[in-house]
């Protein structure tokens, strides 16, 4: 033990010099937030934490979240204790093109979840610790914590999760430092609150000195044998190690002068920075299979059949599952409405509940992928807004993800405002390299699902609640950032563009003013992000230059800004814009399209005006 606590004391010692040297040299960074958890980590990373660190993502190593993601700097020491960085790399921190970001990412290996909203690490770890378990992986997930993010409702959302799946491959680390960004947390150092809170929700809890190293030892021993997730809750002190920072106010996120990095250095005793941990192997596992792909069947719907999109992407979604066994199904206890549950009856292994905390199943999707599984995860479009945040983590953490959204748009009818989503669509077009698709067919919805399974980033569809008429036959294919022209003519004085349900409106549109002697060109613009351009271009130049879109969804942000985009530096052609703009309210959906003014009366006597001489 004297030599392991010897060197446990020279790891943390070179991880804190290394920690104020990086940040020093970056001239900004959290180096007290680092030192903190110096003596959790150096423990951690000398006895416990198995990996290859020469195969950064093997599916064997043991995952490490740091959730309090602005104590990257012990991150990069760690990594260059490993042997993964060099010291050169190391002082890079912060510097244009370097690997080592203020909060890490995935440029580096093995980061894998990319960190630094609070909150997030613990319901990420959530899911790679069901992706292990299915895959039969013996490895564990090791989440440092910052107390500050305690106060998060995720968090305790993956302890309601993770004591309910019992995945005692969970260890969170609680660095309970005591100080926040602007002064002391909420619990200060109540360890006992902290640990009862998590035994409230089934985990094991520890409390130690986040200082005594044996103590560290132990803790993390006892939670290797745990038959439950735990809590390790470490007392520390913010800056620890350094004597004029530690556990002082007005030191968070402020990196130390070069004097003061001198003095702090001289005060840990100049460690060398020259040691190098041996890697603690991975835990044996049964060789990792392939995933099995076979051809995929999909459903067929005949023509004008009245089919829900949503329920052709639960049937879509099962034959997939079917086709290919690294398809999995998440779902926020809406399986009923989204028809995941199709899914679940037919492969309930690889269908997992995450009830109503969105939060955690868009979370536990982004744990999922990290081993190579293909999640879709899916509730009501409205409710995605809650886990905004985590999607737009997940970008940053090169996620690829299967995002399903139903009842959207007023058009879900007597549920009200709070049920519909209208600005799903903005808000997954604004998050960065995504794919967003809304089909107004079963026939669209079915096609589109199989693609997402392989498509990269962050990808949204929209599905519809109502019952709606099939459109295409079983062989017509739907490329992503395409489109289909339903009515077209010689003689169009304009085209109508639109989506989902109010395509139906649209092809109404057509009919009636067909019968007035007025003839519109209808497009179905079911890819909303990448939107054909090429076939809007075509539209204008070819209806004189007039556009009429038309969406279920609030103006900002959707489908005609998309449109508008197209023409983005050029001189637009005029763009007439049917959109929700009042607060709706319950009603039937046709009621309230009409009401809205985006059904096909109003998609009538907007073209009539348009295209009224002078």
């Amino acid at each position: 033990m004297a030599a392991s606590t010897d060197r446990w004391a020279s790891l943390a010692a070179q991880l804190r010099a290394d920690s104020i040297r990086a940040t020093t040299a970056a001239g900004s960074g959290h180096p007290t937030s680092s030192l903190s958890a110096a003596d959790l980590m150096a423990v951690l990373l000398a006895d416990h934490l198995h990996a290859d660190w020469k195969d950064a993502r093997s599916p064997d190593n043991d995952r490490l979240v740091f959730s309090k993601g602005h104590a990257a700097p012990l991150l990069y020491a760690m990594f260059k204790a490993a042997g993964v960085i060099s010291d050169a790399e190391l002082l890079t921190l912060r510097k244009l093109g370097s690997r080592l970001e203020g909060h890490s990412t995935p440029a580096l290996p093995p980061v894998e979840i990319a960190t630094g909203s609070l909150g997030q690490g613990l319901p990420t770890a959530v899911g790679v610790a069901l992706a292990a378990r299915l895959l039969g992986r013996e490895l564990r997930c090791w989440v440092l914590l910052g107390d500050s993010e305690m106060a998060e409702g995720s968090v305790y959302e993956a302890f309601e999760l993770g004591s309910h799946y019992g995945l005692r491959t969970i260890v969170g680390i609680l660095d309970m430092n005591r100080l926040g960004q602007r002064g002391p947390t909420m619990l200060q150092w109540d360890g006992e609150a902290y640990a009862a809170r998590a035994r409230a929700f089934g985990w094991r809890a520890l409390v130690v000195d986040g200082h005594d190293r044996p103590a560290i030892d132990r803790a993390y021993t006892e939670a290797e044998g745990s038959d439950r997730p735990v809590l390790i809750v470490a007392r520390t002190r913010k800056g620890a190690g350094v004597s004029f920072v530690e556990d002082r106010e007005g030191w968070h996120g402020k990196a130390l002068s070069p004097d003061e990095a001198a003095r702090a250095l001289a005060e840990l005793g100049d460690p060398p920075g020259d040691l190098v941990v041996s890697p603690v192997a991975p835990r044996p596992s049964p060789p990792l299979r392939a995933p099995r792909r076979g051809p995929f069947e999909p459903p067929r719907y005949e023509l004008g059949a009245q089919v829900a999109t949503r329920a052709a992407f639960g049937d879509a979604l099962r034959a997939l599952g079917a086709a290919r066994d690294d398809v999995v199904a998440l779902d926020g206890e809406v399986g009923n409405s989204t028809y995941t549950d199709r899914f679940a009856k037919a492969h309930p292994e690889r269908f997992f509940e995450m009830y109503i905390a969105e939060q955690q199943m868009v979370s536990a999707a982004v744990g999922m992928q990290v081993l190579g599984l293909v999640p879709f995860a899916a509730t009501f479009g409205a409710f995605f807004t809650r886990a905004h945040d985590q999607v737009r983590m997940a970008t940053i953490s090169g996620a690829r993800l299967c995002l399903v959204g139903s009842h959207a748009g007023v058009s879900i009818g007597e549920d009200g405002p709070s049920q519909m989503g209208l600005e799903d669509l903005a808000m997954m077009r604004a998050v960065a390299e995504s794919t967003v698709l809304y089909p107004s067919c079963a026939t669209t919805a079915a096609d589109l699902t199989r693609q997402l399974a392989d498509r990269g980033g962050v990808a949204y569809l929209r599905t519809t609640r109502e019952k709606t008429p099939v459109l295409y036959g079983p062989e017509e294919r739907f490329p992503i950032g395409g489109s289909k022209v339903l009515r077209r003519s010689g003689a169009d004085v304009a085209a109508v563009l639109a989506a989902g349900i109010t395509l139906h409106e649209a092809l109404r549109a057509h009919d009636l003013l067909r019968a007035s002697g007025v003839a519109v060109r209808v497009v179905d613009l079911y890819s909303v992000k990448p939107v054909d351009a090429a076939t809007v271009e075509a539209c204008a130049r070819e209806c004189g230059g007039r556009l009429v879109v038309v969406e279920d969804h609030w103006p900002e942000g959707g489908l005609a800004d998309a449109v508008c985009e197209v023409f983005a530096g050029r001189p637009a052609p005029a763009i007439t814009r049917l959109g929700v703009r009042g607060m709706p309210h319950s009603g039937t959906s046709q009621q309230l399209l009409d009401a809205a003014g985006i059904g096909a009366d109003a998609i009538v006597e907007a073209v009539k005006r348009i295209a009224r001489p002078g």
